[in-house]
């Protein structure tokens, strides 16, 4: 009796997997909006820049193995802002992760927007001016209903990179 009752269990339990797989629907995207997507990590300058050591400075770190720079760990906040169509939708200052504050700033914001034609703007400061941007990249793009457009950061490669 116990070997049947615990088939059943196994076909009950079966059933209801399964029918969670695939009921209720979800939908990722809402299929009459686009959703943009601002998701970055970027490490930003650090609060004081490395100095450069004299050659007498330098002869003994050597000897030990050390690097011949000596620099402050932590970064500076990142600043962020994203316009759409002229109008700003999103601004924020990201502290920097670790527990020193030497790690990157990360963000990830999500927006639903009507599809179509926008004029998108991201900028970020990851220095220390007071004013002004490090970054900006502004782009004409055509938003599809129901699909993703994501906004990524690369330093290396530039800048911001829209998808």
């Amino acid at each position: 009796m116990s070997k049947l009752l615990q088939g059943v269990l196994y076909i009950v339990f079966g059933v209801f997997v399964g029918y969670f797989s695939v009921a209720p629907a979800y939908n990722y995207a809402s299929p009459d909006r686009t959703s943009v997507k601002l998701s970055l990590s970027h490490a930003a300058n650090r609060v004081h820049p490395c100095t450069k050591l004299s050659p007498q400075e330098i002869n003994e770190l050597a000897a030990s193995g050390e690097r011949f720079q000596k620099c402050e760990r932590e970064r500076l906040p990142l600043t962020v802002a994203l316009e759409i169509d002229g109008e700003l939708v999103y601004k924020t200052v990201a502290r920097p992760s670790g527990l020193w504050g030497d790690g990157p700033a990360s963000i990830y914001e999500r927006f639903e927007i009507a599809p179509g034609p926008h004029q998108v703007t991201a900028r970020l400061r990851d220095s220390t001016r007071d004013s002004g941007w490090d970054y900006t990249h502004s782009e004409q793009v055509n938003l599809e209903p129901g699909r993703y457009f994501t906004i990524t950061f690369r330093a290396e490669t530039g800048g911001f990179q829209f998808r």
